[in-house]
């Protein structure tokens, strides 16, 4: 009898140890889940995804202690996004954070689920908010645009490290949404310059070789690579086609210089990310996207590749060399 008593208590007593941790296991908090969605491919990016998880560091969240992050990738086929973003809609994330092509998918997917947007086009003219400083709905950001001021500036470094180039060609993506603003202004500003400038779409990899013929038969002395996460994500082969012909090209990121191309102006892409990861922090402590201005870029880097231009056979003018943010040697 007394070891019978004595097993109910054991038993009694193992019952409840067991239930403890997952009575305590039920008042934990949920751990918040990030949605990443992009149109590109993973791989050439990585440096962008680390600077974002930083950003979330930065409003204090580590990813896989007190925050998790699901990532989605739709390797160039804009075709996968709507499907991604159901995927992570009904994942029920807590927050989106993407690039400007997936944000207008994500938009359409969702007016509840905040989203924070990291874009090279212009939000407004992008149709992502009615205004910067008080973004309405579920979406806010950060952009790298830089107007009309980034495609002015481009055509004249280009004129001053290649005065000679009298028909500058400039490679568009027809599948990005600021492809037409960048052909405009780059129009405008080679007019003003005594330049004449040939625009060739390229919307897929295979139609890299067909545009840099056309440049060749246009006698192109120069090159300006448009914007947009496609090029971006295709920057080695790019770069790769502009030396196999000999073309002095300018770029849209630090990315191309740092795979081989020679001169870029912009903003930091970096550095967008890095504060898009710090809003989606603060948006997973309570803020709302409407209550958070877009973010627009204050400073360009001018990066210059010596060795990609002395490849060229191109001697790069002190006073631009002075006006460098960062030279690659």
């Amino acid at each position: 009898m007394a070891s019978h008593i004595g097993r109910r208590k054991f038993l009694a007593t193992l019952g409840g140890a067991a239930a403890w941790p997952l009575a305590a296991w039920a008042q934990q908090p949920t751990m918040p889940v990030v949605g990443l969605l992009r149109s590109t491919t993973s791989a050439p990016f990585e440096h962008l995804l680390t600077a974002f998880r930083q950003g979330l560091n930065d409003a204090g969240f580590v990813e896989d202690q007190n925050v998790a992050i699901e990532y989605r990738h739709a390797d160039n086929q804009l075709d996968r996004l709507p499907a991604l973003a159901a995927d992570l809609i009904q994942r029920r994330v807590a927050v989106i954070v993407c690039n400007g092509d997936a944000a207008r998918v994500a938009r359409a997917a969702t007016a509840t689920i905040p989203i924070v947007f990291a874009t090279g086009e212009d939000p407004v003219r992008q149709g992502l908010v009615t205004s910067l400083g008080r973004p309405a709905g579920n979406l806010t950001g950060v952009t790298f645009f830089g107007g009309g001021v980034l495609g002015t500036k481009r055509v004249e470094l280009l004129r001053d490290l290649l005065p000679h180039a009298i028909v500058i060609a400039v490679l568009i993506d027809p599948q990005y949404g600021g492809s037409e603003t960048e052909l405009r202004d780059a129009e405008v500003s080679g007019r003003a310059l005594g330049r004449q400038v040939i625009a060739v779409k390229a919307a897929s990899e295979g139609e890299f070789e067909t545009a840099f013929a056309k440049f060749a038969q246009a006698g192109a002395g120069a090159l300006l690579v448009a914007g947009g996460a496609f090029f971006s994500s295709q920057r080695q082969a790019i770069v790769a086609f502009a030396a196999r012909h000999a073309l002095p090209a300018i770029y849209t990121s630090r990315d191309y210089v740092a795979a081989g191309g020679l001169i870029s102006y912009a903003a930091s892409v970096t550095a967008a990310y890095r504060q898009a990861g710090v809003y989606a922090g603060r948006i997973l402590k309570g803020s709302k996207p409407s209550e958070l201005p877009v973010l627009q870029p204050t400073t360009f880097e001018l990066v210059i590749n010596l060795k990609t231009a002395k490849a060229l056979g191109l001697d790069v003018p002190p006073t631009l060399l002075a006006r460098a943010d960062e030279v690659i040697e």
